[in-house]
């Protein structure tokens, strides 16, 4: 489990007796720091965050590569080398991930509009309702969740993740 609040290096050996604890060693790092139950059920959103991608791939006999590739190309279609770049891999790489994707059906290479000499990848409709019937339940979980929440309720929530979205962009 990656702890975004722990942080002891992974792998460091540590005699239990002698270690000081992760909530004491974050509140020498960072003063402020106080846990809590927003701050503990931020950590699980982010654990449960980076497993699906791999559950919705493995589920629907997909890699996480050519999942994450659908979802890019649901946004706009996009050459083979944009793809590379989104997904941080190479141009051969990503050229295995659209022919795996086009050989399913849920991909097609065609022709670039603006230059004839290059190509682009687009999603077709069975790519699109993989990735659409797979995350459902989520979708359909999380509008109920927010249909549940007044409009001020649905502000302070917006703020509040906007705000650890803010947080965890910093790092990046």
């Amino acid at each position: 489990m990656s702890d975004i609040t722990d942080p002891t290096p992974r792998g460091a050996n540590h005699p239990t007796d002698e270690r000081t604890s992760d909530a004491e060693m974050l509140q020498t790092v960072v003063p402020a720091y106080r846990s809590s139950g927003s701050l503990e059920a931020l950590q699980e959103l982010v654990d449960v965050a980076g497993q699906v991608p791999h559950e919705v791939a493995r589920r629907a006999g997909l890699s996480v590569s050519e999942l994450h590739s659908l979802r890019h190309l649901m946004a706009a279609p996009m050459g083979p080398v944009e793809l590379a770049r989104e997904l941080g891999v190479t141009s051969a790489a990503s050229s295995g991930v659209v022919d795996r994707l086009v050989a399913r059906g849920h991909a097609q290479r065609r022709p670039h509009a603006g230059d004839g000499r290059r190509t682009e990848v687009v999603i077709t409709d069975s790519g699109r309702l993989e990735i659409l019937t797979r995350l459902a339940p989520m979708f359909a979980g999380l509008a109920e969740t927010d249909a549940a929440l007044t409009d001020a309720e649905r502000a302070v929530v917006e703020r509040y993740l906007r705000g650890a979205t803010a947080a965890m962009r910093a790092l990046m």
